[in-house]
């Protein structure tokens, strides 16, 4: 059968009209809804920034933070050792912390915050020593325990509960034959754990941390049930005082906002840092992506000369 010759034809991209549309449709909600936002009167922007930069609401946000950091350092510490416990092999080690997490992962972290508030109802005084001797260490339980001792208490120990289990999913990513050739060496199991084992397991023990220190970031407000005095708080206390609730609620939504974005980019940058090594793809410089961005409203178009290919009939 004969062949007629190749013909040049044209080669035009795939258009998507409806990406357009949808593109556009969300700009216009977008800017309509902006608009709407920033002409409002109701929401006075002005009162926001003063009280924004407002010395008793920058003294709660530092309290947030503080409660923040030393609350995850005391869940990721209880985590790591809960982790490595149910995994210990030992039965009675293994039980005791399947039932640390299973009651502390089924009780809210509100009720837990006013159970430790509330502990000298208890324990009127707390002591150590050896049962039936006179005690080492004796102290009022209302002193010991003040009302930001129990929100720490409560937030450290909650926490080590959830990343108890992000621990010990990452040790469970690491492949056996990791210990298997560490022991043959003659490395101990703690050594191994500490320089083999782990050190794999933090790439994926590092996003679900991010995300519970974020969780951890924003469920400090619930620390003003007991009068800490955390940026909710501060901000709370400032609205029975001037009654400018939209203004202080918007002024605490952005603390709360800048201090989340921090932690995320903190979080991409331990990502990276131990992802080093494992991913083949170099980051995407941010102008080539927002360029790839554009053309996603077409095929892309085929790499030819003059924009024409061959095509045989």
């Amino acid at each position: 059968m004969p062949v007629s010759d190749p013909v040049s034809v044209p080669v035009r991209p795939l258009r998507r009209p409806g990406r357009w549309v949808t593109t556009a449709l969300v700009v216009a909600v977008t800017v309509a809804m902006a608009y709407s936002v920033a002409t409002n009167e109701n929401f006075e922007w002005a009162k926001a920034w003063e009280y924004f930069r407002s010395d008793r609401l920058i003294e709660g946000m530092f309290m947030t933070l503080r409660l923040t950091v030393v609350a995850m350092v005391m869940g990721v510490s209880l985590g790591v050792v809960v982790a490595v416990m149910r995994q210990s092999g030992i039965w009675i080690v293994e039980r005791v912390a399947d039932f640390y997490v299973w009651f502390f992962r089924g009780t809210p972290v509100l009720v837990q915050i006013i159970f430790w508030y509330n502990i000298a109802t208890l324990y009127p005084e707390v002591g150590l020593g050896v049962p039936g001797l006179d005690p080492w260490f004796s102290a009022d339980a209302n002193e010991l325990v003040t009302p930001l001792t129990a929100a720490l208490l409560a937030l450290g120990i909650n926490e080590g509960a959830y990343m108890s289990e992000i621990v010990r999913a990452g040790l469970l990513s690491v492949d056996d034959g990791q210990m298997e050739a560490a022991q043959s060496l003659g490395m101990s199991r703690l050594r191994t754990l500490r320089r083999i084992v782990l050190p794999q397991a933090m790439r994926v023990i590092i996003p679900p941390t991010g995300n519970e220190t974020i969780g951890m970031l924003k469920a400090t407000a619930l620390v003003s049930v007991v009068a800490v005095a955390d940026l909710l708080y501060s901000a709370q206390v400032l609205i029975s005082m001037t009654f400018d609730t939209i203004p202080l609620l918007i002024a605490a939504s952005a603390w709360y906002i800048i201090l989340t974005t921090i932690l995320s980019i903190g979080q991409a940058w331990l990502e990276r840092r131990y992802s080093r090594g494992a991913h083949h793809q170099q980051p995407v410089p941010l102008r080539e992506r927002v360029a790839a961005a554009f053309t996603r409203f077409h095929a892309p178009r085929p790499a030819s000369a003059g924009g024409h290919s061959e095509r045989t009939s």
